[in-house]
């Protein structure tokens, strides 16, 4: 599983060069690795910075793996832009990397992903995670459902949907 993530890696690195985004080599840039996380996560994946930005550490999780090529490498590529000076959040700058490799490679690097629409367009069922978790919340503007095994104090006044900003409801304990 390793050797394939580090393959996906090297193609991304490469598409990424033949449109002119030196990732590699690049001192604003700084180091990059990649792996698989040891923990499972919900995430596709994550980029860690270290030493003032100048080390990067990606990691895709291990249940993305399980997708097709094409979702990993998007996963990889989205990490990528993470590493890119001033892209370590998803705002403008952020953006318009994700929309210019959209546009000159083909991908589909958007904020978020669609695991029910990737799992589908791998071939693979996926599981019901809900079974798991003790907490159902939604939000009130758009009916996005948000699942937590544990309750932080104040997720209601603190947080919004991820989605639409729109206020967060908790309906109540799963069981």
């Amino acid at each position: 599983m390793e050797e394939k993530l580090q393959k996906l890696y090297q193609e991304c690195i490469n598409e990424l060069k033949a449109i002119n985004i030196n990732v590699m080599d690049n001192p604003e840039v700084g180091e990059i690795d990649i792996t698989i996380a040891k923990r499972n996560a919900k995430r596709y994946g994550c980029c860690k910075q270290y030493e003032r930005f100048n080390k990067h550490h990606i990691e895709i999780s291990k249940w993305v793996m399980d997708l097709n090529d094409d979702i990993i490498k998007n996963t990889i590529m989205h990490e990528i832009i993470h590493c890119i000076p001033y892209c370590n959040n998803h705002g403008k700058v952020f953006k318009r990397y994700a929309n210019y490799i959209n546009q000159k490679l083909g991908y589909h690097i958007t904020r978020l992903g669609n695991k029910e629409a990737d799992y589908k367009e791998s071939n693979l069922e996926l599981e019901d995670e809900t079974s798991s978790y003790k907490y159902k919340i939604i939000c009130k503007d758009c009916g996005q459902i948000y699942y937590r095994k544990r309750l932080q104090k104040n997720l209601i006044q603190k947080y919004r949907c991820g989605k639409c900003n729109g206020k967060l409801q908790i309906q109540g304990g799963i069981k």
